[in-house]
């Protein structure tokens, strides 16, 4: 590695350290691995916010988040140790539960009222998109359901891969259909 390169690492680092000490960064962001593929995590100080997949465009969803959350958006692992060590931990068979403070602020009304039932689903277990209508107290919202899981800004923490159609087929995900194969793959095999 080059010395420029090293100086620019050492640079940002002292730059995160600073904009965290003095309270500028509203949203810290990284990028991890897993074996669904590079996820971006990003939280507030209130917890983890979003996780989205390559296939939804990190760069937009960045934009995104300076839109609706605030500008102040800075690469900052350190933020997101936890979420990291909690990821690592379920894709290797040795988490079934995540810990983690979650901000749900990119969502309202009846989409956060699924999106914080659905850890409510235990690992290694489904609901279809009606079982998880009438676990919400509206049975008859089973669209309204399936466009909550569609918008959970926070895939595998909130795990809205765990819903699927009355016949037992995917339906739909953020992340792909490969992405929750692999995840009701992991869970089933523990």
């Amino acid at each position: 590695m080059s010395d420029d390169v090293e100086k620019l690492k050492m640079l940002h680092r002292r730059l995160e350290i600073e904009a965290e000490a003095q309270g500028l960064v509203d949203v810290a962001y990284t990028t991890v691995d897993s074996p669904v593929g590079e996820l971006l995590l990003a939280a507030t100080p209130k917890g983890l916010v979003r996780i989205a997949y390559t296939v939804e465009d990190h760069d937009r969803v960045l934009e995104s988040l300076a839109e609706k959350l605030s500008p102040r958006i800075l690469r900052s692992p350190k933020r997101l140790d936890l979420a990291r060590r909690e990821l690592d931990e379920y894709f290797g068979n040795r988490r079934k539960r995540f810990d983690l403070p979650l901000d749900l602020s990119l969502s309202r009304g009846f989409r956060q009222l699924v999106q914080q039932h659905l850890p409510d689903i235990a690992y290694g277990q489904t609901r279809s998109y009606r079982e998880m209508a009438e676990m919400v107290g509206s049975p008859r919202a089973v669209r309204a359901v399936g466009t909550a899981c569609a918008t959970n800004p926070l895939p595998v923490v909130v795990p809205c891969h765990r819903v699927l159609r009355a016949d037992g087929s995917l339906g739909g995900y953020i992340g792909g259909l490969a992405a929750k194969t692999a995840l009701l793959e992991l869970e089933s095999a523990a």
